[in-house]
């Protein structure tokens, strides 16, 4: 799958509205066939940084989803509320799901 995390720095008076903004191209991402998760965060360190974590089934899914029109009306339309360049760390990782974090086990 192809692993992707992402943080927008949004402008402080975007940030409360920010879920609303990003909403319409969070659903149709969501609704992309190839699309594993698409899960934005708040940081608890900077309420200004949403955390974007996504996944796609394969390169071809992620290469439909940034040619899919939502995608470019993102671009078009979501630079106007962020402060800075979004950051990206994007990886392909074996495998379609999350796994265990072993060190961390819980038996009940």
């Amino acid at each position: 799958m192809i692993f992707i995390t992402a943080k927008f720095r949004v402008l402080p008076e975007h940030a409360d509205d920010w879920p609303e903004i990003s909403r319409s191209f969070t659903e149709a991402t969501r609704g992309e066939d190839g699309c594993l998760w698409f899960e934005w965060s708040r940081s608890l360190d900077d309420p200004h940084e949403f955390v974007l974590v996504e996944a796609f089934r394969d390169g071809d899914a992620g290469g439909a989803h940034v040619g899919s029109d939502h995608f470019k009306a993102a671009q078009q339309d979501l630079p106007r509320y962020l402060a800075e360049t979004p950051r990206i760390v994007n990886f392909e990782v074996p495998g379609t799901e999350w796994s265990e974090l072993g060190e961390m086990r819980v038996e009940r």
